[in-house]
């Protein structure tokens, strides 16, 4: 080591004492990078879940900078008169050249402290919603869904979104505490229709759905309102009534969960579309041009 120190004083101007620490902050980086890279390639080998392997890579990956921080940071500090000169320097000259860094380191510990979402969550922010598949100490990764992609689903990209961006874009989260989103489905009825009919027929099929498991949304419900201000009335599927200008609007409205909303809907209109089917009094409206003869019809 002393050889070395003499072999970069005599080409580098520079003082002995940081040099040594220079050298040192570097082997230091070195060691704990190579034994972090050992550790995650034996957590690979070993751990065959994935949610569980990431779980563990991520948590080596904090502690090793963690721990590197700590020892080169207690390295340079002495260099310094006192921690106040160290902290008033570096302090400076960070807020001015990384202010978009710390903003995102910020965002970080938000996001690790007070969980906004977590990995796994399926979350909107802006415009762009996806399944949140990383955080990092600078930006998240999220796999999009929506956008050309109809029903909620995967269009395959994968987005990487600055953590500062949690202190200004509104976050909507599908997942975390209340686990299910309402759904809606309209069926539109020719005013000819037997309506009626055609709104129990939507409420044997929904009523038989799947997902219509009361107690576990009850518990969700009353989980989440021990948090938030939340309280629904009414869980069970419902059937809304209303006109429009070319028909009977049957609103199905359902809670279901947010990956299967696609699978659920084209369970519902397949059993909608078999059911209708057998009954001649019942229509789907459509735009359509009409001509009315009242004499024909038996009207004035």
């Amino acid at each position: 080591m002393k050889n070395i120190l003499d072999f970069l004083q005599k080409y580098i101007n520079i003082n002995a004492s940081i040099l040594e620490k220079i050298i040192l902050t570097v082997i230091i980086f070195i060691v704990f990078w190579l034994f972090k890279t050992i550790l995650i390639i034996f957590i690979h080998r070993k751990i065959k879940d994935i949610r569980n392997q990431y779980f563990w890579r991520k948590s080596v990956s904090y502690a090793f900078y963690i721990i590197v921080i700590l020892i080169i940071g207690n390295i340079w500090i002495r260099v310094f008169k006192s921690i106040d000169t160290f902290l008033g320097l570096l302090s400076a000259g960070v807020a001015i050249a990384l202010k978009d860094l710390l903003i995102n380191i910020s965002g970080w510990i938000f996001i690790i402290v007070k969980k906004p979402f977590i990995v796994g969550d399926r979350i909107q922010i802006n415009n762009t919603s996806g399944d949140v598949i990383d955080i990092r100490a600078f930006q998240f990764t999220i796999l999009e869904i929506g956008n050309w992609i109809k029903a909620d689903q995967s269009t395959g990209r994968v987005i990487h979104i600055p953590n500062g961006k949690v202190f200004t874009e509104n976050i909507a989260n599908y997942t975390q505490d209340f686990k299910y989103i309402w759904n809606e489905i309209p069926v539109l009825l020719t005013f000819e229709s037997a309506w009626k009919k055609a709104k129990n027929i939507l409420h044997k099929i929904i009523s038989n759905l799947p997902e219509n498991l009361s107690e576990p949304m009850q518990h969700q419900i009353k989980k989440a309102s021990k948090k938030y201000m939340i309280y629904y009335k009414e869980l069970n599927p419902i059937i809304y009534t209303s006109v429009k200008d070319c028909g009977v609007l049957l609103t199905i409205r359902y809670l279901c969960n947010p990956r299967h909303r696609r699978g659920s809907e084209e369970h519902i209109w397949e059993e909608i579309l078999n059911a209708f089917h057998k009954e001649k009094n019942i229509d789907f409206a459509y735009p359509t041009v009409r001509y009315y003869d009242n004499v024909k019809e038996g009207k004035n």
